[in-house]
């Protein structure tokens, strides 16, 4: 795949398609994108959820499973994300996860915000974000709103295309609708336990199997496992 699907940078920006890392569904996955970052300490952000718990119990799992150390970014809000000590937070961070929830919530939370800002510098300058589920939808040029109908500007990481997480293909009607958007022209469909990795010069990894499909009523093109 020779065309960019995000913004430029050294790093990379890992889109999980959801699961319970608690019941081992997301190792595969989380270890694909912890390879990929240097040593340091693995942010969280807890935006999407508001749980103080789900940093607890992944941090937990990072230690446990993977040998590494986690530190909470405390953002549940957007005063939150406006604080020069949660930057700084992220910028000392080898990777940073953007933890479950509600799509609504996160967005609400840290778009145009200077937390979103330093996401986005930390993948630029050869870090890695990983968002999973809900966080994973956010990062697109729309997202469905968890909260009712309708459709949320999302934080515009990908050049033009949109996600779907927890995706069934025999289920595919709300990334069809997400790719009726302006300016939408791809979107990814990713099942719980896989992942779509964006790196640099064009790089694209999957872990397990995902779905692209390029307008709104055309053929999902199969990455991954399942391709061929």
């Amino acid at each position: 795949m020779t065309e960019s699907l995000r913004f430029q940078g050294h790093g990379w920006l890992a889109l999980l398609g959801g699961g319970e890392f608690s019941f081992g569904e997301t190792e595969d996955a989380d270890r694909a994108w912890l390879e990929k970052a240097g040593e340091g300490v693995v942010g969280f952000l807890p935006a999407a959820s508001g749980s103080i718990d789900y940093g607890e119990h992944f941090a937990e799992y990072l230690d446990e499973v993977f040998d590494r150390e986690l530190e909470v970014v405390p953002v549940y809000r957007p005063r939150d994300a406006r604080r020069g000590r949660n930057r700084a937070r992220i910028e000392d961070c080898a990777a940073v996860y953007l933890g479950g929830g509600v799509t609504d919530q996160l967005l609400e939370a840290i778009a145009h915000s200077a937390v979103a800002d330093a996401l986005r510098r930390l993948v630029e300058g050869g870090g890695v974000v990983a968002a999973t589920a809900a966080a994973a939808q956010a990062c697109g040029e729309w997202a469905r709103a968890l909260r009712g109908e309708g459709f949320l500007e999302g934080l515009r990481w990908l050049a033009g295309g949109v996600v779907e997480t927890n995706f069934d293909p025999g289920h595919d009607r709300r990334l069809r609708r997400l790719l009726q958007r302006p300016g939408v022209r791809w979107g990814l469909g990713i099942p719980a336990g896989s992942a779509v990795l964006l790196g640099p010069e064009g790089a694209v990894e999957v872990v397990g199997t995902a779905y692209m499909v390029r307008v709104a009523d055309g053929e999902f093109e199969v990455l991954g496992q399942g391709a061929g």
